[in-house]
């Protein structure tokens, strides 16, 4: 019989199973494949688009070029999520992802709605409020299944909210240039620089 190898001291084997379970615990906790350089990237189209609404010449101009830049966003930030958990060898529909699309998606969706009954009653302006506003609820509730720096970009998103729906009108559309823009840039650098990629 060959000689069986030497069983590891009791400390080590501890120390292992320790570390198994704080590493199966943060996955299991936590949805880290928010992308950073996407929401750059989103930030990034959200500007052209605060550009482009701004030279619209109609209320149904300005929401289209929102609403393009919604689908473009949507399809931006899920290819860079999908990249993400990719390179992390993490499953995109685990169950912190799916915690997470499932409290993100309800706020979404009501905005979808509303945007809808705003639209045909004719009280656009309220828009930019509304959407700044559902999507930071979104963002906090969802962020609670992420990294701690996501619930705080939802918490900036809502206060530009309550701005652009208490503000002037005229502030709408460089509000949400400032959201989805601006915070998208600022804390898509966060999370890459802090959390990779």
């Amino acid at each position: 019989m060959p000689p069986r190898p030497d069983p590891l001291p009791l400390e080590a084997q501890a120390f292992e199973n320790l570390r198994f379970i704080r590493r199966t615990l943060e996955q299991a906790g936590s949805f880290t494949a928010v992308p950073g350089w996407g929401g750059v990237l989103m930030g990034v189209t959200a500007l052209g688009a605060a550009a482009l609404a701004a030279r619209a010449t109609s209320p149904r101009g300005w929401l289209l070029v929102w609403l393009a830049e919604a689908a473009l966003a949507f399809a931006l930030g899920l290819a860079a999520m999908a990249r993400k958990a990719r390179a992390a060898g993490q499953p995109l529909l685990s169950g912190p992802a799916r915690k997470f699309a499932l409290t993100l998606s309800p706020p979404l969706l009501a905005g979808a709605v509303l945007t809808a009954v705003l639209y045909r009653a004719g009280l656009v302006a309220a828009l930019p409020g509304l959407w700044l506003l559902l999507y930071g609820a979104g963002v906090v509730t969802g962020g609670a299944f992420s990294v701690r720096v996501v619930p705080l970009l939802g918490v900036g998103f809502m206060l530009l909210g309550v701005l652009a729906l208490f503000g002037p009108v005229n502030w709408g559309n460089p509000l949400l240039g400032a959201g989805f823009g601006g915070l998208h840039i600022v804390f898509g650098l966060v999370i890459a620089r802090r959390y990779g990629g």
